[in-house]
């Protein structure tokens, strides 16, 4: 009989210690459920984590607490690495740290490699040093062209001898951390490449442009004269009726390109009497080169322009940054007398208007 509840007592001491790893068990479970789903603390706002080439999980949690950022338990972390199967397979990159972000959305994130995806815009009507400025600016894009002059540029890009003006196309490109200045300058060539070719495969018939080169020229003197998108085809039109004709194209911003550094903000009529290889008022036909980053509606206006027979225009002068279309010179200089009324007659009421009274 003492055997028996002897037997008896362990048995029930056995039993005891089972619920006991058991109930153990249970709340690890539920302090490891609470923990994968539940908002990191600590994060910063706009925070980011970087995962480098060689990081594993070890170094990344530390990472983290580099930060601020409170990990908790790093057994955890492995089970969930494992359960995701996000162990050894964290990707590299630069990934964002919302405030809301968990250690399964992180992990997950990494495993997938949804980096954060950072955005840099070309804008129509920037010249290359414009572009090539705004590159050297951006936060954490990689640099490798600052030491470079154009001509080395472009044969990095692969494109040894071609002139850089006008040869990146205006849009938005995103990047990522580990990106360089490189990188985007070779989409964006790219980009041009395709855009010209499809408006060039597309031009109307008759025009007076032997290459796609020359239609990247006028498309980049279109897209200085306006910013009416409406308004493209018709300038385009202009100057292709005055190519057509033998007349000098004598659109300003061809000679503020030509006058370079040298170019303050305004022309004086001497600057339209000197002469450069890009003064359409002293040369005929169109430019050596572009002289900006011309978009894709001006690259369709260039190779599609509007039929019509005005050969003249000049800005309304009303701060809509529309232009009035002319046929003859008389109605051409009509126009101009027009504009400069109306660009005294607001200069005066800006006078007026800053005199104290």
């Amino acid at each position: 009989m003492k055997r028996g509840a002897a037997g008896g007592a362990f048995l029930r001491f056995v039993m005891f210690l089972l619920l006991l790893a058991v109930a153990a068990a249970a709340w690890q479970w539920q302090r490891y459920q609470a923990f994968v789903d539940a908002p990191l603390a600590g994060i910063a706002p706009d925070a980011s984590l970087v995962v480098e080439r060689g990081d594993n999980l070890g170094k990344v949690l530390g990472k983290l607490q580099a930060q601020g950022v409170a990990t908790g338990e790093s057994f955890y972390w492995r089970v969930l690495a494992r359960q995701t199967q996000a162990a050894g397979k964290l990707q590299v990159g630069e990934y964002a740290l919302a405030q809301d972000t968990s250690p399964r959305t992180l992990l997950l994130a990494m495993r997938d490699g949804k980096v954060v995806r950072r955005m840099f815009t070309i804008v129509e009507g920037w010249n290359i040093r414009d572009l090539r400025a705004a590159l050297k600016n951006v936060p954490m894009l990689g640099q490798q062209t600052a030491a470079m002059d154009d001509a080395a540029l472009m044969q990095a890009l692969g494109h040894a001898g071609q002139h850089p003006e006008g040869r990146f196309l205006p849009e938005t490109y995103a990047w990522t951390k580990g990106d360089t200045d490189l990188d985007i300058l070779k989409r964006a060539h790219a980009a041009m490449e395709k855009a010209l070719d499809a408006a060039w495969e597309s031009r109307a018939d008759g025009l007076p442009l032997k290459t796609k080169d020359e239609a990247l020229i006028l498309a980049s003197i279109v897209e200085k004269e306006t910013g009416i998108a409406e308004e493209r085809p018709q300038i385009a039109g202009v100057f292709v009726r005055r190519l057509e004709t033998g007349m000098r194209l004598q659109t300003d911003p061809t000679v503020i390109y030509g006058m370079g550094a040298a170019y303050a903000g305004n022309i004086r009529r001497s600057d339209l009497t000197t002469d450069t290889p890009y003064n359409t008022y002293t040369r005929a036909g169109l430019t050596p080169t572009p002289i900006a980053m011309p978009g894709k509606a001006a690259l369709r206006a260039a190779t599609q322009p509007l039929r019509g027979d005005a050969l003249f225009f000049v800005a309304v002068g009303d701060g809509s940054g529309r232009h009035v279309f002319s046929r003859s010179l008389d109605e051409h200089n009509s126009a101009v007398r027009d504009y400069v009324q109306r660009y005294r007659t607001q200069r005066q009421a800006e006078r007026e208007g800053a005199t104290p009274k």
